[in-house]
């Protein structure tokens, strides 16, 4: 016969019931508090006006209306999207020849040029975004060496404070948040499913483009993802390499609560970033899922 439960076997219990209901509480409560009730707020906000200074909370779609309707909103908000495109895309490519190079090499070798790679995220962003001012500017490290080597007579003058700083900026600064995960998904590949396909008469083309690629398509994505999201959002760059060219949609958001006070305003354009990134995060998921069930 088995031996009644005792009290403190029963307090026992009930602590190790408390702890976990605790646990879950935090799970679910500290994503909740600091990350769904801001963002339902600004939602929320963005259905009331603005008017004479003072915000009218009475339900109205015209913020979002003026999105698509006034100013330079709409076009904005489709350069800053082919922008943060033709990022993602070169950013792309190159960490994936990067990730590659790396996932090729010998173990020791791996970190030490991972590591390498990795070092600017241990930076200070304002440092990188004047590191680049430095290096883009007339009298800059690349005019300058451009001139030294005889190829120029005098300093480009259009590479600062242009669209191309800006491209050029963005796509530095948000390179290693590329390499990454791409670098993290064929670290993950078994090395005997390359040995087994050579075995098999395989060439190393065939290998990477049948058995890294495909299994590295994860790792591809989330770069891409993570890329898309920070060039689309970022608004410190665009103005400070890009002065007047700089005007994009991130730029469009601060301006509303910084200098207009417009909170209704921004809080809308707030929500379309919201929902273009949650956009992105989405597609991504889905071409996975559909080459998983290929």
């Amino acid at each position: 016969m088995s031996a009644a439960p005792t009290r403190s076997d029963t307090s026992s219990c009930r602590r190790a019931r408390a702890l976990v209901a605790l646990r879950h509480a935090l799970n679910l409560g500290l994503p909740i508090l600091f990350v769904l009730i801001p963002i339902l707020s600004f939602v929320l906000v963005s259905f009331w006006t603005l008017q004479d200074g003072q915000i009218v909370r009475t339900f109205t779609l015209a913020n979002y209306r003026s999105f698509f309707t006034e100013g330079s909103y709409l076009p904005v908000y489709l350069s800053t999207v082919w922008l943060s495109l033709q990022v993602t895309f070169v950013n792309v490519t190159l960490a994936t020849a990067i990730a590659l190079f790396i996932f090729r090499r010998t173990p020791r070798v791996r970190f030490f040029i991972l590591m390498s790679f990795m070092l600017p995220l241990f930076m200070s962003y304002i440092i990188k975004v004047y590191a680049i001012r430095t290096i883009l500017g007339q009298r800059g490290l690349l005019n300058e060496g451009l001139m030294a080597l005889g190829l120029i007579d005098q300093p480009i003058e259009v590479l600062l404070f242009s669209r191309t700083a800006i491209f050029v900026a963005l796509a530095v600064i948000y390179l290693p948040y590329a390499i990454l995960p791409i670098y993290l998904a064929l670290d993950r590949i078994p090395a005997n499913y390359l040995a087994a396909s050579a075995d098999l008469g395989a060439s190393a083309l065939q290998g990477l483009r049948h058995i890294v690629l495909p299994l590295g398509r994860p790792g591809i994505a989330a770069g891409a993802v993570f890329t898309f999201i920070l060039t689309f959002g970022d608004f410190v760059t665009p103005q400070m390499v890009g002065g007047t060219q700089g005007f994009t949609f991130g730029r469009i958001v601060f301006s509303q609560f910084g200098l207009a006070l417009n909170w209704p305003l921004g809080s809308a354009l707030a929500v379309i970033l919201l929902a273009t990134t949650l956009l992105a995060v989405a597609l991504a998921g889905l071409t996975l899922r559909r080459e998983h069930v290929r």
